[in-house]
């Protein structure tokens, strides 16, 4: 399983509700951007959200995941974001 498999399982597991988007710009699977969107960021500042998302995937991290450049919305932020 890819390294972007592994963080889409990962934190769909941690909240079902998430829309998971990877992508890997170098093709390494190294080096990934991701965009998370729970309900479960609600009333969390954008530090909070990714330090959740971050302790999600420490052992990752500690394996064979180099870099997460990591955007993080509520379900209502990313409906007013795709409106636009």
């Amino acid at each position: 399983m890819s390294n972007a498999e592994k963080v889409k399982t990962a934190l769909r597991a941690k909240w079902e509700d998430a829309v998971v988007l990877i992508q890997d710009p170098r093709s390494d699977d190294m080096h990934l951007e991701a965009i998370v969107v729970t309900n479960a960021f609600e009333g969390l500042t954008t530090l909070k959200r990714q330090r959740l998302v971050m302790e999600v995937l420490k052992e990752l991290f500690s394996t064979s995941l180099h870099a997460l450049s990591l955007k993080t919305f509520t379900k209502e932020q990313w409906d007013a974001r795709k409106a636009l």
